[in-house]
Parts: C-alpha cells; sequence; structure tokens
C-alpha cells in the first residue's frame, strides 16, 4: 500500500512537470511511510537512515517545494515544531495542553465546524492547517475545578 502511495505521488508530480529527483523521493518516501506528523528534523534523520549523505538544507528545502506544489502541509501542533503530513485531506487536530496529546478530529466534527464557519461568519476553514487547544479526557478528569 505504501509503495503504491509513493508511486501515486510520484506520478501525480511528473505529470505536473516536476523533477523527481532522489533527496524529492526519499522525503516522499518519509512521508508515506513514517510516523503520522512527523517534525522536519523527524523526516531528515528518517532520510539520512537511506541516504546519509542528503544535507538538511536539501530535506528542507524539498519541504518547502512539495508544499508549494499541494503534496504536504505543515501543521503547527501547539507550541511545538511544525509538523508535516501528506495533503491528502483535510483534518483538524486537537491537541492537549497539559500533556501534548494530538489526534486528528473526527471528520463529522471537522465538517461540522467548517460548516458553521461558512454559515455563521462566512469564513472558509483551512482545518488541516491549526490545531485546537485544550485538554484531553485523562488531564481533564485531573483538572482543578474552577472556583464557584
Amino acid at each position: 500500500m505504501a509503495l503504491e502511495a509513493l508511486d501515486g505521488l510520484v506520478l501525480r508530480l511528473r505529470e505536473d512537470g516536476v523533477r523527481i529527483t532522489t533527496a524529492r523521493r526519499l522525503v516522499l518516501r518519509a512521508m508515506v511511510d513514517g510516523p503520522s506528523h512527523p517534525t522536519a528534523d523527524e523526516l531528515l534523520t528518517t532520510v539520512r537512515a537511506m541516504a546519509p549523505d542528503v544535507h538538511a538544507s536539501t530535506v528542507y528545502r524539498n519541504l518547502e517545494e512539495l508544499e508549494r506544489l499541494g503534496v504536504i502541509v505543515h501543521t503547527h501542533l501547539g507550541h511545538g515544531p511544525a509538523t508535516y503530513h501528506l495533503a491528502t485531506e483535510a483534518h483538524g487536530h486537537l491537541v492537549c495542553e497539559r500533556c501534548g496529546l494530538a489526534v486528528e478530529a473526527p471528520q463529522d466534527l471537522v465538517d461540522q465546524m467548517a460548516d458553521g464557519a461558512l454559515q455563521r461568519l462566512g469564513f472558509v476553514l483551512r482545518p488541516y492547517h491549526f490545531a485546537v487547544l485544550g485538554l484531553c479526557a485523562s488531564c481533564a478528569q485531573g483538572a482543578p475545578q474552577p472556583a464557584a
């Protein structure tokens, strides 16, 4: 499955006239095969595990270019570094401010939020590019109750 996804991305880029360098293919492979929402440094580590001679600047430039081409999207999950994911589908993130847990919001919740923003404010959301901060269920149970 991952190989098919990688081949599909490469084919799409080639059809758009984009040159597929070895480094670009490695970055795409790291995105497809790696963990969900890696940071740029995590992607660099993964790419260098496959090809130690790839320079950090090459990976960072490819991330910028792949984002410009609409293949990947960076997301800010709370206060940490930007993370990346394939731009296959818009989705929102819920991030716990206490423990840092980050989960993808269910699609129906994202759709409801986007519909509400459009209907009430005329605002079109791009939910793959932000996170909603709060407390996860575990941390909320241990949260001090506000004074009455």
